[in-house]
């Protein structure tokens, strides 16, 4: 009877003791993988994310968006994530307020949002490989029309977002806090009058240069793409790269700890991010300067001091610089919405067409739907269809939201019924774009089309193709910027951006109503 007790007693506390591992491998195991929420721009680190985990223990599990869009995200709790990782983390930080969600963060890299132009209009002015270059000269070349460049949306990207902050505190001249007082309304009026082309990214923003090069001076884009894009062969005027004398905003891609119960994982990320081995890849692989002191700076950069311009520190400063850029400042749009109204768009279909629509027109109250709603002084014309344009609707927004209610009130009002003439209306709608662009150069044009389905009324796409080709020289600027939806023709959808210049979007990964938000930043 005592061997067999024994025997039992030591069966027990082998499987007490399995069970026990079995936990620590599984707290282990559930510490290595942290979730963490990353700008889009990001995404060239993936090659290095099997390695990363090899040397750490520790697998990141990467979730892309925009820097705005994350930290409200963050902000609201509504998710869950253990680490963020942005190109900068200065929204961030004011916008968590008192409420502590920062538990840690580590600068990893270094990427100034600095001016690039022409080599030939850079020779004729005078500014390659000159360090006196200043904010106040390329605001000079704007104000006599002499510079027109490309810029992402602020409040969709933060090279955008970096620009506007480095302008308003250059020609503000203000000290080490900048204030809503320090805005000088005229000079950035006259500023961004030379904005020429906008984007929700900066990888696109790139990308729409490149296609639209013959028209433009240059650009303002993190360094390691402007850098990118002087090797990538496809530039006929390679850029010149201006680090202006006041200073610029530079991005340095902090690491965030979120989770507190994750500090060990995550120091032993950012021990490997900052060694000589990570800093060396990334400086060669991605273009951004390392933070490791000790890993030699390569020749393909200049050489000297980054000096960071002052950036407000308050949320609400913030806010009213960005608020004033997007409905005062900026040059104003003129957007169009194709929107089917077919028979198939019924149900549930419609009812997410109008609220996306709806909360474009004002009905969403957070900060990046007030950022992602229509602005002042921009038109906005819907063209909704079924087998052909049901009827063109234009709509003015002024001061105040002036305008949102009629909008809301016209789109609760769309029914669906009938056909699909996907193309014969987009045809129509770059003929009103056409008559618009006679009457006022002077604004940013663009159109959405949605579709749940394929065209099977009116123009084929092989029609459309013919009429956008032979009118191109008139409608090239007007970018279409097609949004994938139930059964939509992905691959005639692809062919319709790139004919356009414009970009898909997916909803049927993303709700509408996020990817309404997130194409405000292309129009």
């Amino acid at each position: 009877m005592t061997c067999v007790y024994s025997a039992i007693m030591i069966n027990l506390f082998i499987a007490l003791m399995f069970l026990t591992g079995c936990e620590q491998l599984e707290q282990a195991s559930s510490n290595s993988v942290l979730k963490v929420l990353a700008g889009s721009e990001l995404k060239d680190i993936e090659p290095m994310l099997e390695t990363i985990k090899k040397q750490t223990g520790v697998t990141m599990e990467m979730h892309y968006i925009g820097t705005l869009d994350g930290a409200e995200k963050i902000v609201s709790g509504r998710e869950h994530y253990d680490l963020a990782w942005f190109s900068h983390a200065k929204y961030f930080s004011l916008l968590q307020d008192e409420n502590k969600i920062i538990h840690s963060q580590e600068k990893i890299a270094l990427s100034p949002v600095i001016p690039a132009v022409k080599t030939s209009l850079a020779q004729q002015w005078g500014w390659v490989n000159n360090p006196d270059v200043t904010w106040s000269q390329i605001a000079e070349k704007i104000k006599m029309g002499e510079f027109k460049y490309a810029m992402t949306d602020p409040t969709a990207s933060n090279s955008g977002f970096s620009t506007v902050m480095s302008v308003q505190a250059a020609l503000s001249n203000a000290g080490d806090a900048l204030t809503a007082e320090d805005i000088d309304a005229d000079k950035l009026k006259s500023f961004f009058s030379g904005q020429s082309l906008t984007s929700g990214s900066s990888g696109w923003l790139s990308e729409a240069y490149i296609r639209d090069q013959n028209k433009l001076g240059g650009l303002f884009n993190y360094e390691s793409v402007l850098m990118k894009m002087n090797r990538s062969g496809e530039l006929q005027d390679p850029l010149t790269l201006i680090y202006p004398k006041e200073g610029m905003v530079t991005a340095d891609y902090p690491l965030i700890l979120l989770a507190k119960d994750k500090i060990e994982p995550y120091q032993q990320l950012v021990a490997y991010l900052k060694s000589a081995e990570f800093q060396t890849w990334m400086m060669t692989q991605t273009d951004r300067r390392p933070v490791n002191t000790t890993v030699a700076l390569s020749d393909s950069f200049p050489k000297g001091y980054l000096m960071d311009l002052p950036f407000p520190t308050s949320i609400t400063t913030v806010n009213e610089i960005l608020f004033t850029y997007l409905d005062d400042k900026r040059k104003p749009s003129h957007s169009y919405f194709v929107l089917d109204l077919s028979g198939s768009m019924g149900g549930d279909r419609l009812v997410a067409l109008k609220q996306a629509m709806v909360n474009l027109s004002g009905g969403d109250s957070s900060i990046t739907g007030q950022f992602a709603r229509f602005r002042n002084r921009e038109q906005v014309t819907f063209l909704p269809f079924n087998q052909d344009v049901i009827e063109i609707r234009d709509f003015s927004i002024g001061k105040n939201g002036l305008g949102m209610q009629k909008i809301q009130d016209y789109i609760n009002s769309l029914k669906a019924t009938g056909g699909t003439g996907i193309y014969s209306s987009l045809k129509t709608a770059y003929q009103q774009a056409r008559l618009a662009i006679e009457k006022d150069p002077e604004r940013f044009y663009s159109i959405v089309l949605m579709s749940d389905g394929i065209s099977n009324e009116g123009l084929s796409y092989q029609q459309f193709e013919q009429y956008y080709r032979q009118e191109s020289d008139y409608l090239a600027n007007i970018r279409t910027f097609p949004v994938l939806f139930g059964e939509a023709d992905q691959q005639e959808m692809d062919n319709l951006a790139r004919l356009t210049g414009g970009r898909v979007f997916d909803s049927r990964k993303d709700p509408l109503s996020h990817v309404f938000k997130k194409i405000r930043g292309y129009q």
